[in-house]
């Protein structure tokens, strides 16, 4: 029998963080036995637990262990950290310490160290020199590099969620189309207001459904209103909001009569072809090209803005970052400072998102699929609250809830019904 004593400290009954730990030890095949536990007497104050786990092997004790630290645990006695330098470059130690997206630190030199950009499924790098930590993904590694191994001398802290569990709590864990929707999005509109008046960032993750439901004139005017700080997307939301600008269409249909438009099915890549021409995004909003819509107001208001490749993109538009490392680091970069994320259509878009937020960051998922907020859950973002809901509907309500009058329908020229069996 192997044993080894941990101790958790914290809201430890409100957060379900000693339940948790619990449960995780008896799942991977161990057994516990609480050695002493101190209960806060008011909300403010903080729990503590000893818990000596027993395993019938060290391999069963370290699995237990490499989980119950993902939780809150740390070992007792406060080990030094321990480290390994990286056999080569992209490449962590075999026994590296995978992150979570929670406030970690590390115990070194006889202090606590906090590690900065807390993010999910990266390693942890300690620079000795500056006497810093912090988390890294593997294809910024470098051989030499001095990585986090194993769980002596981590700490991770969970989420306080009282505040907003009490202001969200008629949400419910389950994710659900009936919830009240008007009651969340004046609260959401709330937290809009709360987060910028912190000095943080809201941030938005956007799908073309923005573009496709009609919704795209309501977040031109939040960005328009200074609601929005920062946008992500892929190549369809952009090529569809500009192709909406261009021609009044979405996919060739047309966004006032919801009439497919003859040769419709052209106008996206018309729309791509005149952006590339002017060599920017940017550049086609000084040109005229683009006269409304979302990319002309993140140009306009100067609201910085990452689009992102896939495989399926048309074009790309050149704004498009189609190599997925240089990708992913320019959405971190915008990251600092930001404390709401609302994600809206987009599942895989949101799932990459959500993979590098911490999660003390507010995120709000919006789709109409239920199970685009489940599986962005089951990935990691637990913090993720789910709405279940038309994009057009969602931000329509929450530009009104925001204090923004209803934004007219986009004038554009009578569409053009394609006649049936005629070829485009």
């Amino acid at each position: 029998m192997r044993t080894e004593t941990i101790e958790l400290s914290g809201h430890l009954l409100d957060n379900l963080v000693l339940p948790k730990v619990l449960d995780l030890i008896i799942a991977f095949g161990g057994d516990y036995r609480i050695e002493e536990i101190r209960v806060g007497y008011s909300p403010r104050d903080a729990s503590t637990a000893r818990v000596r786990v027993e395993a019938p092997d060290a391999r069963t004790l370290n699995e237990i262990l490499e989980q119950v630290t993902r939780s809150g645990a740390t070992m007792a006695g406060r080990p030094e950290v321990q480290m390994r330098p990286a056999p080569k470059a992209g490449v962590f130690p075999d026994d590296f310490y995978a992150t979570t997206n929670l406030r970690t630190e590390i115990y070194h030199r006889g202090r606590w160290m906090r590690v900065a950009n807390a993010e999910m499924d990266c390693g942890i790098v300690l620079d000795r020199a500056r006497g810093t930590a912090r988390c890294l993904r593997m294809h910024r590694i470098r051989k030499g590099d001095q990585v986090v191994v194993g769980h002596a001398g981590i700490r991770v802290e969970p989420i306080d969620r009282q505040a907003d569990r009490q202001a969200f709590e008629f949400m419910g864990s389950a994710v659900s189309s009936e919830k009240p929707k008007l009651l969340l999005i004046r609260r959401i509109a709330e937290k809009i207001r709360e987060t910028q008046r912190a000095g943080r960032k809201v941030l938005l993750v956007g799908g073309p459904a923005i573009v496709h439901t009609g919704a795209g004139p309501h977040l031109e005017a939040l960005l328009n209103a200074g609601c929005v700080d920062v946008l992500f997307a892929g190549n369809a939301l952009a090529a569809h909001d500009i192709e909406a600008s261009m021609f009044g269409t979405s996919l060739g249909v047309s966004l006032t009569s919801g009439k497919p438009v003859e040769h419709g099915h052209e106008h996206h890549l018309r729309a791509i072809n005149r952006v590339r021409r002017a060599g920017s995004i940017a550049a086609a909003v000084r040109a005229k090209l683009i006269k409304g819509g979302v990319m002309h107001a993140c140009v306009r208001r100067r609201v910085p803005f990452v689009l992102v490749g896939s495989i399926r993109d048309d074009g790309p538009l050149p704004d498009v970052i189609t190599e997925m490392h240089e990708a992913q680091d320019a959405m971190r970069a915008k990251l600092p400072g930001v404390g709401l994320c609302i994600m809206i259509g987009t599942m895989l878009t949101s799932i990459a998102v959500g993979n590098m937020l911490p999660a003390d960051v507010f995120t709000v998922c919006v789709d109409i699929n239920p199970a685009v907020v489940t599986k962005l859950a089951d990935r990691g973002t637990f913090q993720a609250l789910g709405l279940v809901t038309d994009a057009e509907m969602f931000l329509r309500q929450l530009a009104r809830e925001l204090g923004l009058k209803d934004v007219p329908a986009p004038k554009t020229k009578p569409a053009r019904s394609k006649r049936a069996g005629s070829r485009s």
